[in-house]
């Protein structure tokens, strides 16, 4: 990364931040330290300058950092979510979870299949719900399956990833369906 220079805001905060700070001693570099020099107090920071951290004696408040936020873990059908509670988790892996709304896609193409799901989805949200079941059908011909083999997929796409807890195969035998338990918001 370049180095760059310090604007006079910059610098002036950065003085006021170390001018406490007394350097470690160490018994084997009796090296000698430039002292820092004081500094005056300085003509009030513009509104416009405000974005700066804000210096209260030793403390400031930092600026937001603006990292991405962590990505959640991959969607898994079937496996435990991190910080999911265990009485919560045993009733929806036995299926004996109330199951708010079912959205069937037997029938439909890929692409009409996905706009339902993502509406479902949607709705689920507004409504704050809990559990919702998704069929897909296990599927025959050609494409076999192919609506069941893209449903994990749809899930873990960043706008539908974060309202989506857990998922799981309500019935051993049948994967032909699914339930999502969804993220709620505090009432």
């Amino acid at each position: 990364m370049a180095k760059r220079d310090l604007r006079e805001e910059e610098a002036t905060l950065w003085r006021m931040v170390v001018r406490d700070i007394k350097p470690l001693r160490s018994p084997r570099s009796p090296r000698r330290m430039v002292p820092v020099p004081k500094v005056k107090p300085s003509a009030p920071i513009p509104e416009v300058a405000r974005s700066i951290p804000v210096v209260t004696g030793r403390s400031f408040l930092p600026v937001q950092s603006e990292q991405p936020k962590p990505r959640p873990a991959e969607l898994s059908v079937g496996v435990r979510a991190p910080g999911l509670d265990d009485t919560s988790w045993k009733r929806l892996s036995r299926g004996q979870m109330k199951v708010d709304a079912r959205l069937d896609l037997h029938g439909y193409v890929v692409q009409e299949a996905f706009e339902r799901l993502y509406d479902f989805m949607q709705r689920a949200r507004v409504r704050n719900w809990r559990c919702v079941e998704v069929v897909t059908g296990l599927g025959s011909g050609q494409t076999s399956g192919l609506i069941r083999r893209e449903l994990p997929m749809w899930l873990q796409r960043g706008d539908l990833r974060s309202m989506v807890l857990a998922v799981v195969h309500p019935h051993a035998a049948n994967h032909g369906s699914v339930r999502i338990l969804l993220k709620t918001r505090r009432r």
